[in-house]
Formats: structure tokens, sequence, C-alpha cells
């Protein structure tokens, strides 16, 4: 490439995490988590700065290694716990909500396709608090599946088999904080496939341009392999999780929905309290105070109706996923998608809605920029944005008219 690249620079901290041991543990600790990071939530959203401590904290917490089988040290926490845990955290901070999306998605590809040795080396990392972060996506293709970069065997310089990767991604979230890097790229077949390289490995360059409207601290930037040299121990063949039947789509389809739960959640909080504090009721309704107005008693009450909605839909798919979690069949893994596919109707729907009413509640004064509540919006409409929803009621219509199952990939 002619590119001259330099990574950006982050403070990268050896790691200790604690080790969760069970579900209970983890919704406890969630809780923890969440009242750290929702205090200057609001500071590092204007600032789109992260400090490496918080960051630390988040990964230390045991958290990022909760859904590591038992059999490697892990927890093993059910599936319905985990996108519990995701909304816990994310209602306090969305974007540091999502930076572990991912690496919970990279550590499912482990269990699918690694070989014991490879669970071993990569689970015992992630125990002990090391962040994987991912470059899958690509930013110049007809469609999210068109992917470029090449995966090019090769002997490597210090003798053993491996494999040279070039090519550029985008939406790379986490990337910025990362001890490691997953890469997807095609074999020689044409196959996908999924190679780790720690984050100083020469040839790979972490580029910290995310600028969007939301979600501006999930450091979704761009990644480039540019002669990038791993070893075979480090890839894995993420394809075949898609040419047999496993969860890997409805798991990373769960764990997206519950962030955008947790940004209703945060903006259904904020509404409360500002309704309660600072707006005023309308001249009309014959009342003191502006949580008395039947109107917005009435829409508060909508709102928190939907959210729990959303919430049980989430639970359920996650206990659906919970199921079949162990050698799924194709009308397992249709059923799993389907359940997660409602979920995410509601989550994305009344994150928007949710988000947009906090205004219409709190009056002119809540749009002032001290409180930053337009925050919840943009990550809103930024998050749900990882797919369209519009497609989750044709898969759910195409099912129930004609039989036919969801495509299996990562958005179903």
């Amino acid at each position: 490439m002619s590119e001259n690249l330099q990574s950006a620079f982050y403070a990268i901290n050896p790691p200790h995490a604690h080790i969760i041991q069970d579900d209970a543990e983890a919704i406890t600790v969630a809780h923890r988590i969440a009242a750290l990071l929702q205090e200057g939530a609001s500071t590092r959203d204007k600032t789109r700065s992260v400090p490496a401590d918080v960051v630390d904290a988040f990964s230390n917490s045991g958290l990022w290694g909760i859904t590591i089988p038992k059999t490697w040290g892990g927890a093993d926490v059910s599936w319905a716990t985990l996108a519990e845990v995701i909304a816990i955290v994310s209602a306090a901070d969305p974007s540091l909500g999502q930076i572990p999306q991912n690496h919970y998605c990279l550590l499912e590809d482990i269990r699918l396709q690694g070989s014991d040795e490879q669970k071993r080396f990569f689970f015992d990392l992630a125990l002990q608090g090391h962040r994987f972060a991912n470059a899958l996506s690509e930013t110049g293709g007809k469609n999210v599946q068109d992917v470029s970069t090449q995966l090019v065997a090769q002997t490597l310089a210090s003798g053993e088999a491996g494999y040279r990767i070039d090519g550029r991604k985008g939406y790379c979230t986490g990337s910025l904080y990362s001890h490691w890097i997953g890469i997807l790229a095609l074999d020689s077949q044409g196959r996908a496939n999924l190679a780790f390289a720690p984050r100083n490995t020469p040839g790979l360059f972490i580029i910290d341009d995310w600028d969007c409207l939301g979600q501006r601290t999930t450091s979704s930037g761009t990644v480039i392999a540019d002669a990038l040299q791993v070893p075979a121990f480090n890839v894995f063949p993420t394809y075949r999780s898609y040419e047999s039947p496993t969860l890997a789509g409805p798991f990373a389809q769960l764990t997206t929905a519950a962030i955008d739960v947790g940004i209703a959640r945060a903006a259904l909080n904020d509404t409360i309290s500002f309704v309660q504090q600072q707006a005023r009721p309308w001249i009309d309704s014959g009342v003191q105070k502006a949580s008395e107005d039947p109107l917005t008693i009435h829409q508060v009450g909508v709102l928190d109706s939907r959210i729990s909605a959303a919430e049980a839909l989430l639970e359920r798919a996650g206990k659906t996923l919970d199921r079949f979690k162990n050698s799924p069949n194709e009308d397992q893994v249709a059923q799993a998608s389907l359940a997660v596919a409602r979920a995410k109707i509601f989550t994305t729907e009344i994150a928007i809605e949710a988000t947009n009413r906090l205004f219409e509640l709190g009056g002119t004064r809540s749009t002032q920029s001290r409180h930053n509540f337009d925050r919840h919006w943009r990550n809103a409409r930024v998050h749900t944005l990882h797919d369209p929803v519009r497609w989750k009621y044709h898969l759910l219509g195409n099912w129930l008219l004609n039989g036919i199952r969801p495509a299996r990939h990562d958005w179903n």
C-alpha cells in the first residue's frame, strides 16, 4: 500500500481481570460497572475520548470473559444473562456497552471452530482480560458481505506455516482499545476465515477515524492490514459456522439488540428525572407539576410498557438460544433467528421512540447543550443502523406465510 501508515496511540495496559463464577455474579458486577461507566458518560461523548483506566476497569471486571465455557475456566453464563449484562451496561454508556459486543462474537467463533489448543490459548487470554476487537466489515463493497481482504498462505520468517493478509476494514468497533484484532479474510477458495493478530504486529494499523454522530467512543474506525503476517495457529475457518447450522448469527443479533434496549432505558430514566425536576406542565392541564400532567403520565407509561416488552422479548430470545446452543439443527437455528428478530424489532423501534420522546416531554429546555440528552437519540439512531429492521418484518412474514427459513449469516 502507498499510504504512510501509522497506528493511533492508546495506552494499553497489562490486563488483570477478575474471573466471574456464575450468572448471578455477572449481573451483580454488571450493575457495579454500570454505575462506574455512567459517571462521565456525557463528558466522554462530548470529547470523543475515553481514559484508559475506564476501559481497563470495564474489562478487568471479568465481564468480558463470562461466555467462556466452564471447561476452559469461564462462567459460561446463559445467553439470556449475557443480553441482560449488555443492556445494563449500555443503559449507562452504550458506546462502552458496544465495545465488547464483537469480543463476545469472536469468542463464539473460537468456541465453534477452534481446536482444543486454540481454545486453551485464546480463552486463557480473554480470562486474563485481553480485549479482542473486530476487523470484519469493509466499506467499499456493494453490500456487507462483499469482502476483498485476502488470506494468502506462506512460510513466515520464523519458518512456521502462516498467512499474509492485505486489506482495509471499516466499522472496527473497539479497535483502538484492543489487545488483539480479529480480521476476516478470504482464502484461495474464497472462503471466510478469521485471523487474530496482536495489536502491535508489524503490518497492522489501527486508524482512529470514527466520526459518526452517535456511539462516538466505540472506536469503530479503520483497520489496515499491509503485508500482515499471522501464524496458522491464529486462523479459524469461520465459514464453517454458516455452512452448517450454528447459532453464530442469532447470537450476534442478540448482543446487538441488547445495546438498543439499554439506550431506550437510559432515555426513559433521564426523561423521568427531567420531568420530575425541571419540565413544566402545559397550561391547559390544570396541574402544578409536569409529573402530574395527565398526557405526560400517559406517555411515560407507554414508554415503560414498550421498553418492558422489548426487554421481555430479548430475554425470551436469549432463552431460546440457550435451549438450542448445543448441536442445533436447521429448524432450531431458524427458530432462534425468528425469536431474535421479534426482539430486534421492538428494541430498535423503542430506542428511537424513547430517545425522541425525551424532548417532547421535557420541553425546549431539555434540548440545552449542557444536558447533552441528544446523545441518546444520536446513539440510538446510529446503532440501530447496524442492519435494517424492515427486513426483520420480512423475515417473520416469509416464515409464517411461506415457511422459508431465515438465511444464515451474521445479520439473522
